[in-house]
């Protein structure tokens, strides 16, 4: 995909922040929208569907935590791209990131040339889904334990019912649902789903883990203490 058919979304209430941020994104050739708040952002989010989304804490109106809490209840968006950009570096604020669905979070300030490294860093995951799902490329669904990952629509199926996951939740899930009983090594993990290019705490992989169990099923995933995690298939 060229930079030029790549929408961004940048929020924050900042405007040199807006200025300056966006002017080296559009010099990236990158097609760039800008919000004010939560509530401007949700509405351009809806209406241009962006790749990635850059978002602000501390914003009037409706902040970015609940603005990204709707982008992720929002269909449409379910494979949208969303990085928090804030000078909020405490490690609470970045769990409650990753709570609400995020894929990064980038602490301000940052050098220009930084940020749009890291920018460049999730882009080129815009239409990956993780590695070791599946050597099979013409197959866009697998069928594990009685669960359907259908990685064209980013959906799960389970008893029935559809259920459609943050982006790195479901690669997350796709990952160790390829090798039931495997046990993954959080190092391997932070390779796979969320890439070198991206540095991330070892915290993000729990909070991630513990939404899948509350939307799939605590049982199927079992924590191997200080190793990794595995997806168990039940037989029940």
């Amino acid at each position: 995909m060229k930079n030029s058919d790549i929408k961004i979304l940048l929020v924050d209430d900042e405007p040199d922040i807006l200025e300056i941020v966006g002017y080296n994104l559009k010099n990236e050739g990158y097609k760039i929208f800008t919000a004010k708040n939560g509530v401007e952002a949700l509405k351009i989010a809806k209406a241009e569907i962006p790749h990635l989304i850059i978002l602000d804490i501390m914003m009037p109106e409706m902040d970015g935590i609940e603005a990204c809490e709707k982008i992720r209840a929002t269909e449409s968006l379910s494979h949208t791209l969303i990085t928090f950009f804030t000078a909020r570096g405490e490690d609470y604020s970045q769990v409650a990131g990753f709570n609400v669905g995020a894929d990064d979070y980038i602490t301000k300030p940052i050098k220009p040339k930084v940020l749009i490294s890291k920018i460049k860093g999730l882009l080129r995951r815009v239409n990956k889904t993780a590695e070791g799902v599946s050597k099979d490329q013409n197959q866009n669904q697998i069928n594990v334990g009685g669960i359907v990952i259908d990685r064209d629509e980013y959906i799960i199926i389970k008893d029935g019912e559809k259920l459609s996951l943050p982006r790195k939740e479901f690669e997350l899930f796709s990952l160790l649902a390829s090798k039931p009983e495997k046990v993954f090594k959080r190092d391997d993990i932070l390779n796979l789903v969320w890439g070198n290019e991206v540095v991330v705490g070892g915290r993000t992989i729990d909070v991630h883990i513990r939404k899948l169990r509350e939307k799939i099923g605590d049982d199927y995933f079992k924590t191997v203490k200080g190793v990794g995690y595995k997806f168990v298939i039940n037989e029940d």
